[in-house]
């Protein structure tokens, strides 16, 4: 195998060139001037026996085989650059950036994070709670908590809480009546996570007009969890964010879908995990088993 592949340099010359865009700042990248790139991805061109890039005016364009391999180099080098930092240390004090749902993070995460700190305080965080799936990138976020069966395609789940989709309502919004029927509920108020459509979606799979309902109001996470104590409306939620309120009484599940998802994942991409990451995961583990 490695006798078969091209010299490194030629590889990082045109790796270089496919991220610059232009043989002068290729060269500023590596320290080389703009000659010695054109040498190299001219000599590699002629190794592979493709065509990589095509002149336009004063810049460069890449062929569609330069995309090709522009692409791999891009993530094998970045690969090897964050192996090389896990192995050094070199981005130790780079913070940790985590994404979740806004729910996520105010009804379980942040009643919790006091004991994070108070054992690692060496670790710097960035919470990043928003609905909206965000990339996981070198250098950028590394660790998200998504909920779902824990099949993303390219990244590797561990699942961290099990908890079916229940939809709920205060006591206080449904007195003593009774539902049967998951029409019945298009009569109430409807509460959803700003960023989701799961209201609308449970009611359509359950065949009730096309998920209608007389009023819905869309909100960040941590106030729909508020809003729903309080009686304003009917919800879409985990059920471990109201164990509590169902236990004492005050919030009643109305219905519970156990196949919507095996539950909460920790989701990252593949690849050595930085200590950081690796100390993070292990205690929201370790918090998510100490509640059963």
């Amino acid at each position: 195998m490695f006798r078969d592949l091209p010299p490194l340099s030629q590889l990082r010359a045109f790796a270089a060139l496919a991220e610059a865009g232009g043989m002068s700042a290729a060269g500023a990248l590596l320290n080389v001037s703009h000659a010695a790139i054109g040498q190299q991805v001219r000599t590699l061109e002629e190794r592979l026996g493709v065509q990589l890039f095509v002149r336009e005016g004063r810049g460069i364009a890449l062929t569609a085989e330069g995309q090709r391999l522009g692409g791999v180099l891009r993530e094998a080098f970045g690969s090897i650059s964050r192996e090389i930092e896990d192995l050094t240390g070199a981005d130790a004090d780079r913070p940790l950036q985590v994404t979740t749902t806004p729910s996520f993070a105010a009804r379980w995460l942040m009643p919790r994070l006091g004991s994070f700190r108070a054992q690692h305080p060496d670790i710097d965080l960035m919470l990043n709670p928003t609905a909206d799936v965000v990339d996981l990138a070198p250098g950028g976020v590394e660790l998200a908590v998504r909920f779902g069966k824990g099949d993303w395609k390219g990244l590797e789940s561990t699942l961290l809480l099990r908890t079916p989709f229940v939809i709920t309502a205060a006591r206080s919004l449904i007195g003593d009546r009774t539902i049967d029927s998951p029409a019945e509920l298009l009569d109430f108020p409807w509460l959803q996570e700003i960023g989701t459509d799961e209201a609308k979606e449970w009611l359509t799979g359950q065949g009730v007009a096309e998920g209608r309902v007389r009023n819905m109001t869309s909100l960040p996470g941590n106030l729909l969890q508020d809003a729903l104590r309080s009686g304003e409306g009917v919800a879409a939620t985990a059920l471990a964010f109201v164990e509590r309120e169902v236990d004492s009484g005050d919030i009643v599940v109305l219905f519970q879908d156990d196949g919507r998802g095996a539950g909460y994942f920790l989701v990252t991409r593949p690849g050595v995990q930085r200590p950081a990451l690796r100390a993070f995961m292990r205690w929201l583990v370790k918090e998510a088993q100490a509640d059963g």
